[in-house]
């Protein structure tokens, strides 16, 4: 079952462009470090190590190559990623002023937010999910 309408998925010789008209590479790309900041406190409240968040001048190229639609669907997801984490990190932060354990919850929504980002890089590269 296909995850897009079949009007939405390009044929696979399709013309890549390497960049939006609007630039929206860089804001992507940008989104992608704001995320990261999120995924970080996240990590903090599941006490885990938390991982690099600059973005790669590698990412960033896989960024440019992609297809618009590639990178209107990334965008989709860094926003519901970005969503997700914003009110999962106030639950969290709930939970830490009641003087709670916010390890267990917080260890679920890194797996949630990981699973996304690879969904996320795995669109990108114009493979499929792990």
């Amino acid at each position: 079952m296909a995850t897009l309408p079949p009007e939405t998925i390009p044929p696979a010789n399709a013309p890549r462009q390497a960049v939006d008209g609007d630039g929206s590479g860089d804001t992507l790309a940008d989104a992608l470090v704001a995320l990261h900041g999120q995924a970080a406190a996240l990590a903090m409240l599941a006490r885990i190590a938390s991982e690099p968040g600059e973005i790669s001048g590698e990412l960033g190229a896989v960024i440019a190559r992609a297809s618009p639609w590639q990178r209107k669907l990334v965008a989709q997801n860094v926003a519901d990623c970005a969503a997700m984490l914003d009110t999962g990190l106030a639950a969290l932060g709930t939970l830490a002023r009641r003087g709670q354990d916010t390890a267990p919850p917080a260890l679920v929504l890194w797996r949630e937010f990981h699973a996304a980002r690879a969904a996320m890089i795995a669109v990108l590269e114009g493979g499929n999910p792990a």
